[in-house]
């Protein structure tokens, strides 16, 4: 144990010893970078090893979040709800009428294979193109808005469309580690994901859902996101 503990502390100094003797700058952003390629390679590992399931479902619990506030029998729109793991465990704990979207085809299809009674209706589709016929008493967007350029347009058509009581929204923050103001002043993509167009803070996300027409009824933070629960045309005071 000690001998593995004296190579692990050599093979360390000696990497960092060559590390010094680069430009520091060059160094950081390298860093910076291989950090990033780290991430999304450990996003696809610990997938796999899960059976196809990230582990996060797993610890992080925002499934509960979204079931807490979903009524037995009520009829539910995820969107974007890619290979099905939130919509089946909500139609399992609820008795909730569940529909599913998502315009990848290919997680529909294992949406699916996952659900062998049909608990929940999963189809393919694009949501900014055809919403399903609504209403929906809940509409779920769980790491959805990042993706869309015009985002109050769209929360502003759901509404109109498909006339929910709730929206449970599910975003990233951009202040949720000091790594990701370093790659932004260093000039290294800072996103969790290269798709993504906004990582909001509490004030962006909260100036965005008053532009949409839309009253924050719940807010959380937890594992660098914001949980909440939104309401259209809500007479409440936005909470803070």
């Amino acid at each position: 144990m000690k001998n593995r503990f004296r190579v692990k502390s050599i093979f360390r100094n000696l990497f960092l010893g060559f590390l010094y003797r680069l430009p520091k700058r060059f160094v950081l952003i390298t860093l910076l970078k291989m950090d990033n390629w780290i991430y999304y390679l450990l996003g696809k590992a610990a997938t796999h090893a899960n059976k196809g399931i990230h582990p996060k479902h797993r610890y992080m619990q925002y499934h509960d979040f979204f079931i807490e506030r979903i009524r037995p029998g009520s009829r539910v729109l995820d969107i974007g709800c890619g290979n099905g793991v939130v919509a089946l465990e909500i139609a399992q704990k609820t008795g909730a009428k569940v529909t599913g979207i998502d315009s990848d085809s290919t997680k529909i299809a294992e949406a699916k294979q996952r659900d062998p009674r049909s608990l929940v209706e999963f189809i393919v589709g694009d949501v900014l193109q055809n919403l399903p016929a609504g209403p929906y008493e809940a509409v779920i967007l769980s790491n959805v808005l990042e993706h869309l350029i015009d985002r109050v347009g769209f929360l502003e058509s759901l509404v109109r469309a498909l006339n929910p009581s709730s929206l449970l929204i599910r975003v990233p923050l951009i202040d949720r580690d000091w790594r990701v103001a370093l790659k932004q002043e260093m000039g290294v993509d800072w996103r969790l994901d290269p798709t993504h167009y906004i990582e909001y803070t509490l004030e962006t996300f909260t100036a965005e859902m008053k532009a949409a027409g839309l009253s924050i009824h719940h807010i959380e933070v937890r594992w660098g996101e914001i949980w909440s629960e939104i309401h259209p045309n809500d007479l409440e005071q936005p909470c803070t």
